[in-house]
C-alpha cells in the first residue's frame, strides 16, 4: 500500500498566530482494511464465546469508537445492545492532557448490565480508569473492555484490557474513526500521520 499525501490549512488556533498555515501530511499504512475486518470477526466471536447467551451492554467511547463499535456490534452473535459516552483528554492536539471531563452519558442505564466498554484506542489509560469507575458507580453486573488498539508505551496507570485488536507503537495514529483536528475519520485502513509544516 503506497503512502497518501494529503495537503490541508489549519486554523491559526493550533499555533498560535494570526496567518493561516499549510500542513504536508503523509499517512503511512499501518493496518489495512483486510486486517481489521479479520480482527473485528475474530473478536466478536471471542466474546459471544465468553459471555455466553448473556445480553451485551456495548458502551462506545466517542467519536473515535463509533466506527469500531458498529463493525464490532455486526461480529456478535445473539443478544446485544449499545450506547455512548463522549469523553474528552485530547483537544485537537496530538498529545493527551491528561485531564478527563465527560461530554454525554449514557441514555440508557447501565445498572446490572453486562456493559463491554468499547475504545478505539488506550494509551495512558487515564480516560479508560475514568470510565471503569464511572461503570462501577452505575452497579453494573459486570464491566469488561474492549479495544480496538492498545499503545502500551504510553501506559500511565494500569488498566484490565479484556479484549485488545492490535498492540501499536507510540505513535500518533489516524483512520477507522481515530483522528486529527477532525480529520481523517473516514479512512478504511490505519495510518500513521506524519506532517510537516510550512507557511
Amino acid at each position: 500500500m503506497c503512502h497518501n499525501r494529503i495537503n490541508f490549512t489549519l486554523p491559526s488556533a493550533f499555533r498560535g498566530g494570526t496567518a493561516m498555515m499549510t500542513v504536508q501530511s503523509t499517512i503511512k499504512p499501518l493496518i489495512s482494511e483486510e486486517q481489521i475486518a479479520a480482527r473485528v470477526a475474530e473478536l466478536g466471536r471471542q466474546i459471544r464465546q465468553d459471555y455466553g447467551d448473556k445480553n451485551i451492554l456495548l458502551v462506545g467511547v466517542l467519536k473515535g469508537a463509533a466506527v469500531f463499535l458498529s463493525d464490532l456490534l455486526r461480529a456478535i452473535d445473539g443478544e446485544v445492545d449499545y450506547d455512548f459516552v463522549a469523553i474528552s483528554s485530547y483537544g485537537n492536539g496530538t498529545k493527551s492532557s491528561g485531564v478527563v471531563r465527560i461530554l454525554k452519558d449514557l441514555d440508557e442505564s447501565p445498572i446490572g448490565r453486562h456493559v463491554l466498554i468499547v475504545e478505539d484506542i488506550v494509551d495512558s489509560g487515564l480516560t479508560l480508569e475514568f470510565l471503569l469507575e464511572n461503570m462501577r458507580m452505575h452497579r453494573t453486573a459486570s464491566v469488561r473492555v474492549c479495544t480496538l488498539l492498545d499503545k502500551v508505551a504510553r501506559r500511565v496507570v494500569n488498566v484490565p484490557i479484556d479484549y485488545r485488536g492490535f498492540e501499536v507503537p507510540d505513535v500518533f495514529v489516524v483512520g477507522y474513526g481515530m483522528d486529527y483536528a477532525g480529520l481523517y475519520r473516514n479512512l478504511p485502513y490505519i495510518g500513521i500521520l506524519e506532517e510537516e509544516s510550512a507557511k
